[in-house]
């Protein structure tokens, strides 16, 4: 209200100056008007060629019988009957004209209004300049201590009106949903729990990879339990300046408690919460500040208190060990990527309200998305939406449901990529290398798709589609994956004799399952030994080695055995090559023509050339 009384009063000083303006500089139409002298204004009442006259102050105005306009003077303080008077001019010529009209003086709008504006108008734009000053001075200074404020966003509950998620909208993740219910039902009723004299987790911590549902599944609990739901990144508790991080962690509790009963969500913990160590500079203290300012506040609720904290981390080895202690984040929900039934499931909701086609198996899409994530999925089903609309279809069919899985893994296609006969070739033969190792070696999986479409970074791609999804793989899993690795390498090597750059990404990922058997799983002659210690993101599937705890003779014996890994696979491979040549050439000379092989046709192929 006071913004649009301001916006009012600025509207209105506007118009005012502007109608100054033109009051000052608009021309007067009396000046407009042929003057004559006021002899022979007399001379033409006597000849009796006016019809009208109008007197204002001094100012005559004259409308002739003939219709022409004029004006004339007349002596200051003397009336118009006078001066014709003294003109010699009869009263029954002056009686004779028609229209004698004596305006009474009247002082006009710019005879004050001008020297008022001269006045006043410098006085109103020196006020609204000081006034502006002052304002700004003010919502500077309000600036000033307003960043200290959590920028913590409202979700959930009654009070707001966001996009409500629940349980039922959450596909995949059913064991976590089970294990957090009880949150749902301290935060709906804390009275049942506390005459049992249980005190309720303060600190839930989620941990999973990128895309599984952290997030949801804390907003589904506040919506569940109908409480507030403060969600704030790690990262926005860090600033330039000293004394943020706390002051912002003492801003979002104060708000979470004046709104219990209420859950805080801190996404991304990792970036405030990992291990304290001594270090230099000001922005690792202010982090270190930060965490300890969360440590104090969680310490601080009573047992009776009804905020919730909940964390979400796809790095939880990285967090302090006092943010995991009892009392903190002491419950720990794991979020896994979905298996297959999973996957149908979370493509079932995301499919509601979807125009799908009779066609459609979502059972066969959620078995050749092995690892994807909730969020891949959506992307997937999303993807091929825009697919179908982009073809200007009514429905979604199977075919872009297939084609969204491939965009989702590797992009979209790189038509402009254009291989040369050889180029192709080479690709043909890699391919097709690559989908008779594994189908033919003992323990494989099945293969889904062959193509030599580029896209992404690959000239082409085989598609293996796991026959059971396994927590855990034995040595010779991996080792039937170096030789699956190493078939578009082998075939190269087979039929052209030598090889070219397309294997150098499969070679890198044989080098590291060859040496992890020995140094990380100890399922090598070296025995059940782990060689170096290592720093390991175990949801991002990214390790380091940050310490070399072996001798360099150790380290001769890691690289033979390595090596060794290697050459058993390569030799594996080849043989079966060599056995299987004839049904190579004849899967390469179909991949040339058609450029991608279903996994139908790649089993006749097979069988054909058995």
């Amino acid at each position: 209200m006071k913004k649009i009384l301001q916006n009012f009063l600025f509207v209105i000083l506007f118009f005012l100056i502007i109608s100054g303006i033109f009051a000052l500089f608009a021309p007067d139409q009396k000046a407009l008007l042929k003057e004559i002298s006021f002899s022979k204004f007399v001379q033409d009442i006597k000849e009796g060629k006016i019809k009208q006259i109008k007197v204002s102050q001094n100012e005559i105005s004259i409308i002739y019988k003939s219709g022409e306009k004029t004006s004339t003077r007349k002596e200051t303080g003397v009336s118009i009957f006078e001066s014709l008077n003294n003109y010699g001019l009869e009263k029954e010529k002056i009686a004779a004209v028609e229209d004698i009209k004596i305006e009474k003086e009247k002082e006009s709008v710019a005879s004050w209004l001008i020297p008022l504006l001269f006045f006043i108008l410098p006085l109103l734009i020196f006020g609204w300049f000081f006034w502006s000053i002052f304002r700004q001075a003010k919502t500077g200074a309000s600036q000033t201590f307003g960043f200290l404020r959590a920028p913590a966003k409202l979700f959930g509950g009654e009070k707001t009106d966001s996009e409500k998620i629940f349980f039922k909208d959450i596909a995949g993740i059913e064991q976590a949903k089970e294990g957090i219910k009880e949150i749902v039902d301290f935060l709906k009723s804390p009275e049942k729990f506390l005459k049992m004299g249980a005190r309720i987790p303060r600190g839930v911590l989620l941990v999973g990879p990128p895309g599984v549902g952290k997030t949801m599944l804390a907003r589904a609990v506040s919506n569940e339990a109908k409480v507030p739901f403060f969600s704030i990144a790690g990262s926005a508790f860090i600033e330039l300046f000293v004394g943020v991080g706390s002051s912002r962690v003492r801003n979002l509790f104060e708000m979470a408690k004046k709104n219990q009963p209420s859950i805080v969500f801190i996404d991304e913990l990792d970036a405030i919460g990992k291990t304290r160590m001594p270090g230099i500079g000001g922005g690792h203290e202010e982090r270190e500040q930060t965490l300890n300012q969360i440590l104090s506040e969680m310490d601080g609720f009573e047992r009776d208190t009804g905020v919730i904290v909940m964390g979400a981390t796809n790095k939880p080895e990285h967090l302090d060990s006092a943010l995991l202690r009892p009392g903190r984040f002491d419950r720990l929900i794991v979020l896994d990527l979905p298996d297959i039934k999973e996957r149908q499931g979370i493509l079932e909701i995301h499919c509601q309200g979807k125009p799908l086609a009779t066609d459609v198996n979502l059972m066969e899409i959620s078995e050749r998305t092995p690892g994807f994530s909730g969020a891949d999925l959506a992307n997937l089903v999303n993807e091929s939406a825009i697919l179908a609309a982009r073809r200007d279809k009514t429905q979604i069919e199977q075919k872009e449901l297939l084609e969204s899985i491939e965009k989702v893994l590797l992009g979209p296609e790189r038509k402009s990529h254009l291989l040369t006969d050889k180029e192709k070739k080479i690709t043909a033969f890699h391919e097709a290398g690559h989908a008779l190792i594994a189908h033919f070696i003992p323990g494989t999986e099945k293969v889904g798709k062959v193509s030599i479409v580029a896209r992404g970074m690959a000239a082409g791609y085989t598609l293996i589609l796991p026959k059971k999804e396994k927590q855990m793989k034995t040595k010779s899993e991996f080792l039937t994956d170096l030789s699956i690795l190493l078939g578009g390498f082998c075939a190269e090597n087979l039929i052209f004799k030598e090889t070219s750059t397309g294997a150098a990404n499969d070679l890198e990922k044989a080098s590291i399952v060859a040496r992890n058997l020995v140094v990380k799983y100890g399922m090598s002659k070296l025995g059940p030994i782990v060689f170096g210690k290592r720093n390991t993101l175990s949801f991002l599937e990214m390790e380091t080695e940050t310490e070399k705890n072996y001798s360099e003779k150790i380290a001769e014996l890691i690289d033979k055995e390595t090596e060794r890994f290697i050459k058993q696979a390569e030799g594996k491979t080849l043989k079966i090559l060599k056995e299987k040549k004839n049904i190579l050439e004849k899967i390469a000379k179909v991949l040339m023509e058609k450029e991608t092989i279903e996994k139908q046709e790649f089993e006749k192929l097979v069988k054909k050339g058995a």
